[in-house]
């Protein structure tokens, strides 16, 4: 019982520390969350989703590769393979959202020197808006790219260190140490993200909206190469 208990602090441990030092965790949600003018509760929703999305997907890999007999090796090997696989999902991600923010940047009402009649009526109503008035984006592939990323991505100390060891003791265990540290993760994520989306509210952006979503691609392009090339 006392290794169990061992377990569960270590997976809480684990789960508090993977995620707050791993910047991809958490910066695209803030990032995007003040680009695309989400409220509150949508970017703690979205969150939320893809944070148990990407636990889910570990704990699934463990449990059938436990039930199948495979070897940690090949888990780890499968594992790792997520890890670079989804990085470069969130750098292809980063690039495309760059792309788009160069665009809306210059077509913003500063930088946008067409004639208006060859702008189109919408495009020249929005011109008009002034930022606090603009409506909240309710689009929805975004949130379904970040959650599609983060069920890819991989929770690299799970596997060898929580559900094998766990397993060793008892069925019991390894549920429950894969629920501590689902759990931890998935509240740091929201912890961290809340505490960034706090911190942007207070910060006014009237003269620097139309450039948000440029600065959002970047800074997720930064989350990617953390992955792919400093290992974070």
């Amino acid at each position: 019982m006392n290794e169990l208990y061992l377990l569960f602090g270590s997976a809480a441990t684990f789960g508090f520390v993977h995620t707050i030092l791993g910047p991809d965790h958490y910066l695209p949600f803030i990032v995007l969350s003040k680009a695309r003018n989400w409220s509150g509760n949508k970017t703690m929703w979205i969150t939320f989703f893809s944070g148990v999305g990407h636990v889910a997907s570990s704990v699934l890999i463990g449990m059938i590769g436990i039930a199948l007999g495979i070897s940690l090796n090949k888990l780890e090997f499968i594992e790792s393979f997520r890890g670079e696989m989804v990085g470069w999902m969130l750098f292809a991600f980063g690039i495309g959202y760059t792309i788009y923010g160069i665009y809306k940047y210059l077509n913003s009402t500063h930088h946008f020197h067409l004639p208006d009649f060859l702008v189109p009526k919408k495009v020249r109503d929005l011109r008009h808006l002034p930022v606090e008035n603009q409506k909240e984006d309710n689009t929805k592939l975004t949130p379904w790219i970040l959650f599609l990323i983060f069920v890819f991505g991989p929770c690299e100390v799970l596997i060898p260190l929580l559900i094998f060891p766990a397993y060793e003791s008892s069925t019991f265990g390894m549920i429950a140490v894969a629920l501590i540290f689902g759990i931890t993760t998935v509240l740091t994520m929201m912890l961290a993200v809340y505490i960034g989306y706090k911190g942007f509210s207070l910060v006014k952006f009237k003269k620097q909206e139309s450039y948000l979503h440029l600065v959002a691609g970047m800074l997720i392009l930064v989350s990617a190469s953390g992955i792919l090339f400093f290992g974070w």
